[in-house]
C-alpha cells in the first residue's frame, strides 16, 4: 500500500523545476479549475490531515479520513510504503503526535457523562509501532486502586529520560475526578503520579522529568499563584495576583531551558516575560522575540521562533540556519501560502502544508539533504485550487477599523448575492487561510463575508472592545461590512443572508431578531437563543461555575441571569420582529451549546406562524466531527440559501 501521491512516479508527470539558492524543489501546480467542485467534497472531513514527521525523521504518519471512518496511517519515508494503521474506531480522532520514532501518541474524544455530567472527555492512546501494540495513556498508575485512567485534561510533553521516553499528561486519578500530573514511561510501561491538584493547574516539567514551574488558580478567591521548584522539590511561590479572569498563562519554556514564558493581559495589552527557574524573578521579553504566538520544538519543548499573522501566518525561526532553509522553502512555493506543521528533529525534512492558485490545498514532505519535494496529497480530494480569498477593511459606524475576508465565487465581483459568516467564539479570529465552509458556499455562486468584529481575538485592543457588545456593536459591525461592498457594487443589498455556528449562530438570530431589515435568511447552527436560560443550564457542571459566569457577564454587559438586559440582546425574546425565513440546525450531542437553545427557538417562531425550519444532527457534538452529519449540515444551508436567496 503506498500514500496518495507519494510514488516516485506519480511525482515526476508533469512537475516544473523551481531554482531557489541551494535549495530545489519539485513542485507540482494544481490542476486548472474548470468546474464547480460538489458540495460533498467539502462537506466529508478532509482526506488528510495532521500529518507528523518523527523525531529521526524515519516514519510519516497522518489522518486519513473515508467518510466517517478515521485511520492513521503509519508510512516509511525512504521506500515511501504504508507500513502500520490504526483505525479509531467510533472514537473521534483529535490529534496525534510522535513521542519517538516507535511511539505515536493518539487523542481521541468521547461525548459521555462521566463524574456527574456530560461533556466531550479526551483519551490518550500510545501506539507501539514494532509490537503493533495499542494501550491507553496513562493507564494504571503504581499504587493506584481504582481503574485505570481513561480522561486526560490537558496537553502531553515528551522528555527523553535516561534513554527511555517518558511522557507527562494532566489526567483525572481518582474517581472523585482529582487532577494529577501523570509520569508514563513508554518504555517500561510504569506510569506513577508525580503531583495533584485542580482543573487550573497547570504543570511544566524540565528535561530531566522534574517539576519546573506550577501555577495555581482559587476560583472563589479569584487568586492565581505561580511557583518554581528546583531539583525536583515542592514549588516556591514566586509570582501571584487577584484575576476574575486572564490568568497568567504557562506558554512552555522560552529560548533556553532554564527560561519559562509568560503571556499576561494587563492595561489592554498582551505581555511576554521569561520567568527564571533559577532565581524565580520575570524579565521581559526581547521585542524581536514577542510574536502573536511562540513556535516550539515538538521533541525539546523549547521555544524556537514564532507566528505572527496578519491575513496568514508568517513564520521565524531562531536558528539562522533554520530560518534561512524555511525562506528558501518558502520562496519556493512564491504566490502560495506555506504552512510550517512538522519537522525531524535536526530539522533534515519538513512537512509543510501549501495553499493558493499555483500549487492547491496538499501536504508536501521537504527533504532538505537531498533537496526534492514529495507529495503526501490534497487536504481534500477534488479540490485542486481554492476560489480566492480577498482581505478587506472597512470603517464600523463608530469610526473603528474592521478587517476581514471575502471569498469569491467563479464569476465577475459585481451585483453577488452574500452570505456574512461570523466566525464562533467570540473570542476567535479569522484568516485568509482555506476555510471549508466559506469555500463551499463561495462554489455555489455566493460571496462570503468573514469579518474580525470587535470582540473577536485579532488583539487585546479588538478583543476588549467587544465587551459588553453582543447584539449590540458586535452586530452592527456585521451589517457595516454589508453596506460596504454594496457601496463598491460587489453585492446586492437585497440579496444578503447571514450564516454561523455557535456564536456565529447566535449572530445569525439576532440579525434577523435585532436587525430585521439587513438580512434576507439566517442559518443558525448551535446558536444560542436565551442568554439567561444558558447562564442556568444545569450541565455545566465541568466549568468553574463563578469563573464562567464571570466570563459571560463581561461579554454580555450584564450581572448574571436575572440581569433585565439579557432580554435585549436575547434573540428569543424579538421573535416578533422576524420578517426572513429562518434555518436551525443543532447537534444532539452538544455539550458547549445545549441542544434545547434551537428546539427553544423553533418553538417560539412556529407560535408565531415564522417561517422556520429545524435539522437535528443525530450523534453529532458542537464541532461538527463527523463527515455524514457536517454534510448533512452544509447540504440543508445550501438547499436554504438557494431556495430563499439563489445566487443567480
Amino acid at each position: 500500500m503506498r500514500l496518495d501521491g507519494f510514488a516516485p512516479t506519480a511525482w515526476r508527470a508533469g512537475t516544473r523545476l523551481v531554482a531557489v539558492s541551494f535549495l530545489c524543489l519539485m513542485a507540482m501546480p494544481a490542476a486548472p479549475s474548470g468546474r464547480a467542485v460538489p458540495l460533498t467534497v467539502y462537506g466529508q472531513l478532509p482526506n488528510i490531515e495532521d500529518v507528523a514527521i518523527s523525531p529521526d525523521g524515519s516514519r510519516l504518519a497522518y489522518v486519513r479520513t473515508q467518510g466517517d471512518m478515521r485511520v492513521v496511517l503509519i508510512a516509511d519515508v525512504a521506500d515511501r510504503k504504508i507500513i502500520r494503521w490504526v483505525n479509531a474506531g467510533e472514537n473521534k480522532l483529535r490529534d496525534i503526535e510522535w513521542a519517538d520514532a516507535d511511539n505515536l501518541m493518539i487523542t481521541v474524544s468521547v461525548t459521555t457523562t462521566a463524574f456527574g455530567f456530560r461533556e466531550e472527555w479526551y483519551r490518550l492512546r500510545d501506539y507501539n509501532i514494532p509490537r503493533n501494540e495499542l494501550r491507553p495513556v496513562p493507564g494504571n498508575a503504581l499504587g493506584q486502586t481504582d481503574a485505570p485512567t481513561d480522561v486526560i485534561v490537558g496537553n502531553l510533553a515528551v522528555k527523553r529520560i535516561g534513554g527511555h521516553t517518558v511522557v507527562f499528561v494532566p489526567g483525572t486519578a481518582e474517581a472523585d475526578s482529582t487532577i494529577a500530573l501523570f509520569r508514563c514511561d513508554l518504555t517500561t510501561g510504569l506510569t506513577t503520579i508525580e503531583r495533584t491538584g485542580s482543573l487550573s493547574t497547570e504543570w511544566l516539567t524540565d528535561s530531566q522529568g522534574q517539576l519546573a514551574v506550577e501555577r495555581n488558580y482559587d476560583g472563589q478567591a479569584e487568586r492565581w499563584s505561580i511557583g518554581v521548584a528546583r531539583l525536583g522539590g515542592d514549588p516556591r511561590e514566586v509570582a501571584s495576583g487577584h484575576a476574575p479572569l486572564d490568568l497568567p498563562e504557562i506558554l512552555g519554556f522560552g529560548p533556553t531551558a532554564d527560561t519559562v514564558l509568560i503571556e499576561s493581559v494587563e492595561g489592554g495589552h498582551r505581555f511576554w516575560r521569561q520567568l527564571s527557574i533559577k532565581d524565580g524573578r520575570l524579565s521581559a521579553m526581547p521585542a524581536a522575540e514577542e510574536f502573536d504566538e511562540p513556535l516550539m520544538d515538538e521533541f525539546s519543548g523549547l521555544m524556537i521562533g514564532g507566528v505572527n499573522t496578519v491575513d496568514l501566518p508568517q513564520y521565524v525561526f531562531f536558528d539562522p540556519t533554520v530560518n534561512r532553509n524555511w525562506q528558501a522553502i518558502v520562496k519556493a512555493f512564491a504566490g502560495d501560502q506555506v504552512n510550517f506543521v512538522s519537522a525531524a528533529a535536526d530539522f533534515s525534512k519538513v512537512v509543510v502544508l501549501v495553499d493558493g492558485e499555483n500549487y492547491g490545498y496538499r501536504y508536501l514532505l521537504i527533504d532538505l539533504k537531498h533537496p526534492g519535494a514529495v507529495p503526501i496529497g490534497n487536504v481534500y480530494k477534488g479540490i485542486d485550487k481554492p476560489l480566492e480569498v480577498r482581505p478587506i477593511t472597512y470603517a464600523a459606524g463608530d469610526g473603528l477599523e474592521i478587517h476581514g475576508y471575502l471569498t469569491l465565487p467563479n464569476r465577475p465581483a459585481h451585483n453577488l448575492a452574500l452570505v456574512v459568516m461570523p466566525h464562533g467564539g467570540p473570542a476567535l479570529r479569522d484568516t485568509a487561510e482555506f476555510n471549508w465552509w466559506s469555500q463551499a458556499l463561495a462554489a455555489q455562486g455566493y460571496a462570503v463575508l468573514q469579518p474580525n468584529y470587535r470582540g473577536s481575538n485579532v488583539n487585546v485592543q479588538l478583543l476588549e472592545a467587544g465587551f459588553g457588545q453582543w447584539g449590540r456593536k458586535m452586530q452592527t459591525d456585521l451589517s457595516d461590512g454589508v453596506s460596504y461592498l454594496a457601496k463598491r457594487g460587489i453585492v446586492d443589498p437585497a440579496k444578503v443572508c447571514i450564516v454561523g455556528a455557535s456564536y456565529g449562530g447566535y449572530a445569525a438570530l439576532a440579525g434577523v431578531t435585532l436587525q430585521p431589515t439587513v438580512y434576507r435568511c439566517a442559518v443558525s447552527v448551535a446558536g444560542i437563543s436565551d442568554l439567561a436560560r444558558l447562564l442556568r443550564w444545569d450541565n455545566r457542571g465541568g466549568i468553574e461555575d463563578r469563573y464562567a459566569t464571570r466570563y459571560w457577564d463581561r461579554f454580555w454587559g450584564v450581572s448574571g441571569d436575572g440581569d433585565p438586559t439579557l432580554d435585549a440582546i436575547s434573540p428569543i425574546k424579538h421573535v416578533d420582529a422576524v420578517r426572513a425565513p429562518v434555518l436551525l440546525i443543532h447537534g444532539r450531542d452538544d455539550t458547549v451549546v445545549p441542544f434545547e437553545q434551537s428546539q427553544i427557538m423553533y418553538d417560539a417562531l412556529r407560535s408565531q406562524n415564522k417561517d422556520v425550519q429545524l435539522v437535528t444532527l443525530k450523534k453529532e457534538d458542537h464541532w461538527l466531527s463527523s463527515s455524514n452529519t457536517r454534510l448533512q449540515m452544509l447540504q440543508a444551508t445550501v438547499a436554504f440559501l438557494q431556495a430563499h436567496d439563489p445566487p443567480n
